[in-house]
């Protein structure tokens, strides 16, 4: 997909101030049972075609609305994804300014939890 600047530009400075992971290293946190929470935050229609096995879905619409009612625990860890790494970098960011503390972005996203081969379910 091609991205106009002005969003290229927003996400490039939210990445520049988020943790990010990519696939590799987070399947390297789940098979530690490290404790987070998966949270996919696609659009509905996306996350019914499929989603992250176990992955807790709270859109990005809605996210920053719900997310003290969903998590409380703001120091809690949290892994976001999206489709490919765009939209989780804004929302870790937007939840660093909410006060969480432990918010990771996934590199690469849903099409990087496919290509992985991890656990998916509809």
């Amino acid at each position: 997909m091609q991205h106009n600047p002005a969003f290229l530009k927003l996400v490039n400075e939210a990445k520049a101030r988020v943790k990010q992971i990519d696939i590799e290293e987070y399947k390297r946190m789940a098979a530690r049972t490290a404790p987070h929470l998966l949270i996919d935050i696609r659009e509905e229609s996306e996350w019914a075609a499929g989603h992250a096995k176990g992955a807790l879905h709270i859109g990005r619409g809605i996210l920053e609305r719900d997310i003290e009612t969903r998590v409380p625990d703001k120091s809690a860890t949290l892994v976001l994804y999206c489709g490919g790494g765009f939209r989780s970098a804004l929302s870790a960011d937007s939840l660093q300014q909410m006060g969480y503390s432990n918010v990771i972005s996934l590199d690469g996203g849903w099409r990087a939890i496919q290509e992985a081969g991890l656990p998916v379910e509809k």
